[in-house]
């Protein structure tokens, strides 16, 4: 598919989101299931996040090196002009509202969005709604709801999941996946946090969106689970027993997904610090259900969480873009009219946390491998709760910009001198954090010995109290405001709703009864906060905060956790244990009636929907989908025999660039250091500049630049298309700026830090081995490509289990043999740096791509005219053996995947329609829906031919296995109307024209030039698209059997799964231990 597979590549934007949203949980792991795998092939080095937390900057869907499979595809629109003011019509009369029974709270223009922003209040429930209105096509709606836990049972998060599956309007299984199916969404999820509840959607299409917000209203108001046992059964907890003689397990989807979650350290180690941060509030318990408190829910207790707190007089309505906003309130008033008001406000209202006299430590442990090497295993966090009550706008801008002085980039001084500090592998904690009423800061380090624990809250306590006494570095708050004010004005929020990302932003006062619209008006506040610097120096803003909020602040909270080998086995023991004690209460009776209801549950999930049912839920009909796909305007030039690409696109005087080298001429030995050699050219000096003056220069002259490996299979070619891409992005004004950093930092700097390149292995060992534990799905995509295409090899070994293997060998090099290695990263820049192979890719507004050209010369006259070195060629794969990759884990991520090329399939467009409609029929009610797993998913490379399936915090193995084999025979036996092909066609299109802001829409450009994709082609594979038929289904049968006949198999698993996997089928798998 072009948005799933020929803009697979297309990240999101290189600069790491700076409001970064933080809901716990969401209802789908992905808003694209079918596009949603390889997290590695296209992966880059990510910048750090700046201001994580703070209340005032742009919000991504997800960080970017998680951001390849699990972000929804390249978006589709432009960007927000700089000075259109919205519409007349923008306005609602008093005299409608009135008459929809609203009343109008207040009205403002948002200059800093350029919207006019009203806040409504409905007369006879109390529910609040913000309409905002302007010219963005990307139309948001929102609904919101306090939703604050007393206990650990999930009931936020299970209902979350549960009302989305069938409603009064829409009485089907899942009206969700309905729409998944078939509409032009460009979001579409919900999300549970520690205190509230969120139901967002998207749409560029004004009746696809109605559509979406009908759906959901419905669902929140009046959904089928309140009446309907099984639904809780599936979605949060169920005993199932197949056979009377069997023992009896626990199921659930939201059961399951948090299995997953307990069993990554980092997210063990976030939890207790949030509940110990806060003992006396709701968020002293984990609204996402702890998997051992989980089944004391009862349903009682869940029916009576919606009804008391799913009301409007709770509920917090956004509404934003360029539709009609007397629409949205006549939407709106058909269903708040059916209520009256409720005391839920005053129940649901959040208390905050009265701070400590004293600090608290507490120590825990995590589930580690069994025989490993658990010496620097050890973890450590220093947690303080700020406040007790809710900061002004001006110190929480502050503390905002303290957060990223200290923490931001790799240069801040915190971050710095721990991770040189040689006690640990890597970061740990979130800096500033005030997603919640109160906010709150922590930090730390993990892979640390248990002796160095002390000394490391010594040297945080000791740098803190050096950076109050003495201040942050000028060209540091130069450097950080010049990052901040960019992002700012960018407003770039990848391929995330701009408009969802507002209404997270101001749903952090609004959910707390402050000034919703505050948030969004950064202007005036962060004037007066440069002023006061300017004026008072930076020290005597930062200092006293540091002194106040932190040093002198008792409220402390220290978590340590140290590995267990044991506890996960422990934990499994003591499940098995009360589950024999339930069956042991049990009549024969009893267990043939839990062994019934199981059977029942399951042939009800794995029941289609009847077609009058199906039909209920709104649809777009062919006729509303454009017939050629979106066109990008795009100039090739050439200067001195390097290929140009522009793009004459509305940017906001923002000049985004991509230059591309060819990494053809790299040894293959090399192959794995070509990542940590990207890391290098950001994080090390040069001759003339320390890497904390370069970092700061980057920041002070740029909004960014990132370096990473790109690589992919071609159509039609056997050699792999492998790159180093260098991004960057600048004020137009500033290209001469942007262009001379990209020359100093591949050609100046130099690769002589010993200590820092061994900091670099460190952290990428930590954060692959993380990655193992929360990503398994994506290290199994990875591992299958690898052994199946050249390409797939290639990026497994740069960012896969091979890499993780590699950066565990290279650890121990480092000191004894730096030199090889320092000489290795400078071959690798002979390799690639020259004009021969060379090419640049620039978006931005017609005038300043022009302006740019004598920069862009400059920059290539510099360059070494060609490679010194022979083009090389790589032709290796992994044995195509199937693995199990075991790590201490209570869920599994189980893939096969083959090559369907080799079958003789020839490429049609019907594929990605079939791909999208398998993922969300077949696995999502087999694997996800009757198998209990948080996700499952399939995926077609187009460029490959690589079909994987996967699955994602599985509690089934070879179950999943056999689900998987049995897609050919689900297609052979398919029936499907006219109706649902349609949906089907049309939810495809939506992820092929998914929405894309400016800069995305260049980079796509460019990932197309690179693989050979052309304007012809894609019209071809649309119009294939929009004429998919029943029979190209049952064809594409055969083509699928290849992955159950000559598939191979990766599960990344826990070991108690892999060993019944052996003994049932005998060594099925090559066993590794991971971790």
């Amino acid at each position: 598919m072009e948005g799933a597979a020929l803009l697979r590549s297309s990240l999101s934007s290189t600069n790491r989101a700076f409001f970064s949203f933080r809901p716990r949980f969401s209802r789908s792991f992905s808003s694209s299931a079918s596009s949603a795998l390889r997290t590695n092939r296209y992966r880059q080095i990510p910048q750090p996040s700046l201001l994580r937390r703070t209340f005032l900057l742009p919000a991504a869907a997800a960080s970017p090196h998680f951001a390849r499979r699990f972000s929804s595809l390249s978006p589709r629109a432009v960007a927000t002009p700089l000075t259109p003011s919205p519409s007349e019509s923008s306005g609602v009369s008093d005299g409608v509202a009135e008459k929809l029974e609203f009343e109008k709270v207040t009205e403002e223009f948002i200059g800093e969005c350029k919207s006019k922003a009203l806040l409504f209040r409905h007369k006879k429930t109390g529910a609040q709604v913000i309409s905002v209105s302007n010219d963005d096509e990307n139309k948001v709606f929102g609904i919101v709801f306090r939703t604050p836990p007393n206990d650990s049972t999930g009931i936020p998060h299970i209902l979350e999941h549960s009302v989305l599956c069938g409603s009064r309007k829409y009485p089907l299984k899942e009206p969700f996946v309905e729409l998944l199916k078939g509409s032009l969404n460009t979001f579409l999820n919900a999300f549970t946090y520690p205190d509230r509840t969120c139901y967002p959607v998207a749409s560029t299409n004004t009746k696809d969106f109605y559509n979406l917000v009908d759906v959901y209203l419905d669902a929140v108001f009046f959904p089928k689970c309140v009446e309907d046992f099984q639904t809780f059964q599936q979605e949060g907890w169920h005993y199932e027993l197949n056979d009377p003689s069997e023992d009896i397990s626990y199921k659930g989807v939201v059961f399951n997904e948090m299995k997953g979650v307990y069993s990554q350290p980092d997210n063990i180690l976030g939890r207790i610090a949030q509940q110990a941060l806060f003992p006396d509030n709701t968020y002293g318990v984990d609204s996402g259900g702890d998997p051992k408190v989980i089944p004391k829910l009862t349903y009682e207790e869940f029916k009576e969480f919606h009804r008391k707190y799913y009301h409007p007089s709770n509920a917090r309505i956004w509404f934003y873009g360029d539709d009609d906003p007397t629409e949205r309130l006549r939407i709106l008033s058909e269903y708040l009219d059916m209520f009256d008001a409720s005391s839920a406000p005053n129940e649901s209202r959040v208390q905050s946390q009265k701070l400590f006299s004293e600090s608290v430590r507490i120590s825990e442990t995590y589930p580690a491998g069994e025989g490993g090497d658990l010496k620097k295993k050890d973890m450590v966090c220093i947690n303080w709760l700020l406040s007790e009550k809710p900061l002004d706008l001006e110190t929480e801008l502050a503390l905002g910009f303290m957060d990223h002085l200290m923490l931001g980039t790799p240069a801040s001084p915190l971050r710095k001198i721990l991770l040189e500090s040689g006690l640990g592998e890597a970061i740990i904690g979130g800096g500033v954090e005030n997603e919640l009423l109160q906010p709150q800061f922590s930090i730390g380090l993990k892979g640390v010995s248990q002796d160095d624990i002390p000394k490391v809250e010594e040297l945080v306590m000791s740098t803190l109290q050096k950076l109050a006494d003495e201040g942050f570095d000028t060209d540091a708050v130069e450097a950080s405001m010049n990052t901040i004010e960019f992002s700012l004005r960018e407003n770039n929020t990848g391929s995330f709703p701009r408009g969802l990302s507002l209404m997270l932003r101001s749903m952090g006062k609004w959910i707390y009864d402050m000034d919703p619209f505050q948030p969004l008006k950064y202007e005036k506040p962060l004037l007066a906060l440069k002023a006061r610097i300017e004026q008072e120096g930076s020290k005597a803003v930062f200092s006293p905060l540091i002194e106040k909020f932190i040093l002198k602040n008792p409220h402390r909270v220290v978590v340590e956790m140290q590995p267990d080998p044991e506890k996960a086995s422990r934990d499994e023991a003591a499940e098995k244990e009360i589950l024999e004690k339930v069956k042991a209460g049990m009549t024969e009776e009893d267990l043939a009636e839990l062994a019934r209801a199981t059977q029942e549950l399951k042939l009800k999930q794995e029941t289609p929907d009847p077609p009058e049912a199906l039909r209920s839920v709104p649809s777009l009909s062919l006729q509303d989908i454009p017939k050629e796909p979106i066109a990008i305007p795009t100039e090739v030039g050439d200067f001195n025999g390097v290929k140009i690409l522009q793009h004459d696109l509305f940017t906001n005087d923002v000049l985004y660039t991509e230059v591309v080298f060819n990494m053809s001429s790299l040894k293959q030995e090399l192959l794995p250091l070509v990542p940590l050699f990207c890391q290098s050219l950001l994080e090390m000096g040069t001759k003339d500049l320390s890497f904390v003056q370069l970092n700061q220069l980057i920041g002070r002259k740029t909004g960014g630049i990132s370096v990473y490996p790109m690589t992919s299979s071609v159509r039609g070619k056997k050699d792999a298309c492998s790159h180093i891409i260098v991004r960057g992005k600048a004020m137009a004004g500033r290209a001469d700026d942007l262009f001379h950093l990209m020359n100093c930092i591949l050609q100046e700097v130099q690769f002589t830090d010993q200590q820092r390149f061994k900091q670099f292995v460190s952290q990428s060992k930590a954060r692959m081995e993380n990655r193992l534990r929360g990503s398994g799905h994506g290290i199994a995509a990875a591992r299958m490509d690898a052994k199946l295409n050249v390409a797939g090899w290639i990026s497994e070994q740069m960012g896969g289990f091979s890499y993780l293997e590699f950066l565990q060998d290279l650890e121990q090099k480092v000191d004894n043999d730096w030199e090889k290695i320092s000489s290795s990263l400078e071959e690798i820049r002979k390799s690639l740096l020259s004009r021969e192979g060379c090419l640049i890719n620039m978006t931005a507004e017609g005038k300043n791509l022009t302006n740019s050209e004598k920069f862009v010369g400059k920059f290539l006259d510099l360059l070494p005219s060609k490679s010194p070195l022979a083009r090389t060629t790589w032709n290796a794969r992994l044995p195509s053996t199937n693995e199990a990759l075991v790590i201490p884990t209570q869920v599994n991520y189980v893939g096969k995947a083959a090559n369907i090329y080799d079958t003789g399939y020839q490429l049609n467009g019907s594929a990605y329609v079939i791909s999208k409609y398998i993922s969300n029929t077949w696995l999502w009610d087999r694997v996800r829906v009757s198998g209990g797993a948080y996700g499952g998913f399939c995926d077609f490379d187009n460029h490959s031919g690589v079909f994987s399936f996967l699955s994602y915090r599985d509690p089934n193995l070879l179950k999943t296995l056999d689900i998987y084999d049995g897609t050919g025979e689900f297609l052979r036996q398919l029936d499907m109307d006219e109706e649902t092909l349609t949906k089907s066609i049309i939810g495809t299109i939506g992820d092929v024209d998914s929405y894309q802001l400016p800069d995305a829409k260049g980079y796509s450009s460019l990932m197309r030039h690179l693989l050979g994709v052309s304007d012809e082609e894609r019209q071809i594979r649309r119009e294939e698209i929009l004429s998919t038929s029943l029979k190209d289904f049952k064809e594409f049968a055969n083509a699928i059997d290849a992955v159950k006949d000559k598939g191979v198999s990766v599960a990344v698993a826990s070991p108690d799964d892999v060993d019944a996997a052996q003994k049932e089928r005998s060594n099925l798998f090559e066993v590794k231990k991971a971790l």
